[in-house]
């Protein structure tokens, strides 16, 4: 009669196991942070969108966009008595970061063909970049 007792995995067993296991990671991994990645700009880009509708909305109002010394604190507060007709605060919550944990770059310093400049660094926080270091938004022309 043969023993059968439950013997468990054996070393080689684990091992193949884990071989197995590090190779789908090394191949799903990638395209999982690639989604996160893109997910993340698509999130900037809503954001921004909805930033805007909010400072034009609250134009109507008001007659006019935030300084840069009020900036899109101005959505949410009325800190300065010189605008009677503020009728927010023109956003839900507070004023959103970027999904990079940066604070979103709103300028008026007369950017060309529109009223503002408002816009994400990306995701390496710097001016400029390509796919998604890329500057979202709404960015002047510097030329």
């Amino acid at each position: 009669m043969q023993n059968t007792k439950n013997r468990g995995f054996t070393l080689l067993e684990m091992i193949v196991v884990l071989v197995i296991i590090g190779l789908l990671m090394g191949l799903v991994g990638p395209r999982v942070f690639k989604q996160a990645d893109k997910a993340k700009v698509q999130t900037a880009e809503a954001q921004i969108v909805m930033l805007k509708g909010a400072l034009q909305t609250m134009r109507l109002d008001i007659s006019r966009f935030p300084t840069n010394e009020e900036g899109l604190d101005l959505l949410i507060n009325n800190s300065t008595p010189a605008n009677p007709n503020w009728d927010g605060p023109y956003l839900e919550d507070e004023v959103p970061i970027d999904p990079w944990d940066r604070p979103y770059i709103y300028s008026t310093n007369k950017p060309k063909n529109q009223p503002f400049e408002l816009y994400s660094l990306g995701a390496d926080g710097k001016p400029g970049g390509e796919g998604y270091d890329a500057d979202i938004g709404y960015i002047a022309d510097k030329s």
